[in-house]
């Protein structure tokens, strides 16, 4: 369950090529694009440019790079030629990748073109309440934590949390123990320490938490057919408190 400092540097190293994954997102004009184009965009990427592989690919028999999570899709959205983005949509894009052994795990909710007030406040709401729970994260705190932070910024806003989909420990594999429940009650649950790694990865919805999945088997949809929205990182507990470990440049302030 807990990585050793050399293991951590490792996975590390994965969780800075997958941030370089989101830059090279974020410099595409998406409007317009569909997500299967996405999906074969960001493979060439980590493929040809990155020399590492992108892990979700045959995990479960699952035959694409990413997750393309658009509106009401809640998760593991499956990428298509006929969904095309466009002005208004949020999509989200959640992306593995694995390098020398270790995986990174993280995902980012896109706004496309201009975007609502209330998506836009959703999409926003989302990323804070991932950054809440990550800061809970420290040596002898509970996992509890981490969901009751979560929650509690949800609730706040008006926003629902969805139970039915947790966080994960990562390492060599993509799916490890623990579970990270995104919902909880301060201190209770597993305690945490150093050299525990797993994902944080809150998906929130406007209206209930009760979701359902579509006839492929994969593609997660809100009930109520109302937005959802989740953001994603891979954290390390650390001495004294959080490594994030896919940190993007543009968050370097912020952790």
């Amino acid at each position: 369950m807990t990585k050793t400092q050399q293991e951590i540097e490792l996975m590390a190293e994965s969780g800075r090529l997958l941030a370089s994954v989101f830059t090279h997102l974020d410099g595409l004009a998406l409007e317009g694009m569909s997500t299967l184009e996405i999906d074969s965009r960001v493979e060439a990427f980590i493929v040809d440019e990155l020399k590492a592989r992108p892990a979700s690919k045959g995990q479960y028999g699952y035959g694409f790079v990413l997750n393309s999570s658009r509106n009401q899709v809640v998760c593991h959205g499956v990428p298509n030629a006929d969904e095309v983005l466009k002005n208004g949509d949020i999509v989200n894009l959640d992306i593995t990748l694995e390098k020398n052994g270790f995986i990174a795990d993280s995902s980012k909710t896109y706004m496309i073109g201009t975007v609502g007030p209330q998506a836009r406040k959703l999409v926003r709401t989302t990323y804070e309440a991932m950054w809440k729970g990550i800061r809970a994260v420290r040596p002898g705190a509970h996992l509890g934590d981490i969901g009751h932070a979560i929650e509690r910024h949800a609730k706040l806003a008006g926003y629902s949390v969805v139970r039915d989909y947790c966080g994960h420990g990562i390492g060599r594999e993509m799916h490890e123990d623990p579970q990270i429940l995104h919902f909880g009650r301060a201190g209770h649950g597993l305690t945490m320490r150093e050299g525990m790694t797993f994902t944080i990865e809150p998906m929130l919805n406007q209206g209930h938490r009760a979701v359902r999945t579509e006839d492929d088997g994969w593609t997660v949809v809100t009930e109520d057919g109302k937005l959802s929205a989740q953001f994603e990182h891979t954290v390390a507990v650390t001495k004294d408190g959080v490594r994030v470990l896919t940190l993007r440049p543009e968050e370097m302030k912020a952790a």
